[in-house]
C-alpha cells in the first residue's frame, strides 16, 4: 500500500517539528509539504531540518492551497481560525484533517461538523494522548461513582500557552460531568476571585497555571467530606502527542467523511 501523503502545518513550531519527527519514525506515513503563516521564520526552511532531521527536500511555505494539492492528509496544531479554513479546504479536496488545536469555541466546532459532513475526515482532539484519553474514561466513572464528592480540575502549561482552560481540561470536565449527567456548560466554575461564598454544590471547578517551559500537567480532585482522590497525567514530551496525531491520520485514511475523536481511534466509544 502506498504511503499517506501528509502536510504539516504550522511547520516551523514545536508541534509542528514534533509531528514531522513522529512521521520520519513511522511506516506508511510521508512527509510531502510544509506550510506556516505568512512572515514565519521558518519559511524557505527544510521540513526536516527544522525539526532536527537530515533534509526532507520539502521546503516549509505559505501557500496553503499548493501544499494541500499533494496530500491526502494534514496534521494541524495551530489556531482555531487557521483550523477552520483548513477544515473548508479538507472538505473540498476529501483529506484526513487530524486537528490538535485548543482554545476552539462552539462557533469553530460547528463549522468543522460541516466540514466533516461536506467530505472531510477530522480526527480532533484537545489531546491525542493515550493516558489522558485513558484517564477520560477514569475520571467518568469516578465522577460517576461519587456523586456528593466535590470536583476541581487543575492545570498547568508553559508561559506561551494562550488559551485557558486548556483543551485537555475542558474534556476532563466533560468527562465528569458526563458522569454525573449534567451539562458542564452549565456547571463549569472558571475563575474565583473576591468574596465568592461557599462553593455551590454540583459544580466543577477548573484552575489554570502558566509558568516555564511545563509540557502539560492535569489533575482532577474528587473531594469528599473525609477523602480526596487525585488523578493526574504529566506530559514530559511532546513527541506523545506527535504519536497519537500520526496513528489518529492512519486511522481515519481508512474511514468515511466524519467527525472523529481520538477516542474513536482508541476504540474507546462503542
Amino acid at each position: 500500500m502506498a504511503d499517506l501523503k501528509i502536510a504539516i502545518a504550522g511547520a516551523g513550531g514545536r508541534m509542528g517539528a514534533a509531528n514531522i519527527r513522529a512521521i520520519a519514525e513511522c511506516a506508511g506515513l510521508v512527509v510531502v509539504a510544509a506550510f506556516d503563516r505568512p512572515g514565519s521564520p521558518a519559511l524557505g526552511r527544510d521540513a526536516g531540518e527544522t525539526a532536527g532531521l537530515p533534509s526532507l527536500g520539502v521546503p516549509i511555505t505559505d501557500d496553503v492551497d499548493a501544499a494541500l494539492k499533494a496530500a491526502g492528509a494534514v496534521i494541524d496544531f495551530t489556531a482555531p481560525a487557521a483550523s477552520v479554513g483548513l477544515a473548508h479546504k479538507a472538505a473540498a479536496r476529501g483529506l484526513v484533517h487530524v486537528i490538535g488545536t485548543t482554545g476552539c469555541s462552539p462557533e469553530d466546532d460547528a463549522a468543522f461538523a460541516v466540514a466533516a459532513g461536506a467530505g472531510a475526515r477530522i480526527v480532533k482532539s484537545g489531546n491525542f494522548s493515550l493516558g489522558v484519553n485513558t484517564l477520560l474514561g477514569l475520571v467518568r466513572q469516578a465522577a460517576a461513582a461519587l456523586p456528593g464528592f466535590d470536583v476541581e480540575i487543575l492545570e498547568m502549561h508553559h508561559n506561551r500557552k494562550v488559551d485557558a482552560p486548556s483543551g485537555t481540561a475542558l474534556m476532563l470536565g466533560a468527562a465528569a460531568a458526563q458522569g454525573r449527567g449534567i451539562d458542564l456548560a452549565g456547571h463549569a466554575v472558571r475563575s474565583r476571585d473576591g468574596h465568592t461564598g461557599p462553593r455551590t454544590a454540583g459544580t466543577i471547578g477548573f484552575a489554570a497555571l502558566r509558568g516555564g517551559n511545563v509540557i502539560g500537567e492535569h489533575s482532577v480532585i474528587l473531594a469528599g467530606p473525609s477523602e480526596r482522590i487525585v488523578l493526574t497525567h504529566i506530559a514530559d514530551n511532546r513527541a506523545l502527542f506527535a504519536e497519537g496525531a500520526v496513528r489518529a491520520a492512519l486511522w481515519a485514511a481508512g474511514q468515511p467523511a466524519g467527525l472523529y475523536s481520538m477516542a474513536d481511534v482508541l476504540g474507546f466509544n462503542p
